[in-house]
């Protein structure tokens, strides 16, 4: 449990650098490919990030499985928690940067940020997908800068940016929630209506 925890906290670490290199950079379209480096380190060194591994329950929902999805959201939390408070401390341009950004979420309705979060879902399945099946990183250099210029919502960089905003409410927290239910619906929902299209081929 803790070597699970421990991987999802450092992949929470480095969605938070993601995140800082993105609220630093005055041009939105370079931040938006620096995040890259967050996915791309996670997924070369095998690190358990929520958003990435969701999509793939559909194929193995076994006891284990989901023991490393919610572990690993647990460790997703704490890291980014933790890197958000270091931020907003030692950075306070960031936190500042931050507390903005997460102002105009929280204008949104529900359902305006479930449908951001679903389509995040899909590209971080096709980001992470596309690396597992071909061991190549295009996915991720391209799905990254789209899911942010798009205006998608991802579930543990939002929870980094909140922490690095110094914004705690219910309506902050429910927020979060939303998003992490969004994000595992897109995730998992080109799997499985693969699985449904590979019956009916049957």
């Amino acid at each position: 449990m803790l070597k699970k925890t421990v991987s999802g906290l450092s992949a929470g670490l480095l969605i938070t650098i993601g995140g800082s290199v993105f609220l630093a950079c005055d041009n939105r379209y370079v931040g938006a490919v620096m995040f890259s480096v967050a996915l791309l380190c996670i997924c070369l060194k095998g690190y358990a990030l929520f958003t990435g591994k969701v999509g793939f329950i559909p194929e193995k929902h076994g006891k284990e499985e989901l023991s490393v999805l919610l572990l690993g959201l647990l460790g997703n939390a704490v890291g980014t928690v933790l890197g958000g408070a270091l931020i907003r401390a030692g950075l306070s341009g960031l936190g500042e940067a931050a507390e903005k950004l997460c102002a105009a979420k929280l204008l949104q309705l529900p359902g305006q940020t479930f449908v951001r979060a679903l389509f995040c879902g899909i590209l971080m399945y096709m980001a992470v997908s596309v690396y597992r099946d071909r061991k190549d990183v295009i996915g991720i250099l391209f799905c990254i800068p789209v899911f942010i210029l798009s205006g998608f919502e991802h579930s543990i960089a939002d929870i980094f940016y909140f922490a690095a905003s110094g914004i705690v409410s219910l309506k902050a927290f429910g927020f979060l929630w939303m998003v992490i239910l969004g994000n595992s619906v897109g995730g998992m929902l080109l799997p499985a209506l693969g699985m449904i299209g590979g019956k009916s081929d049957g």
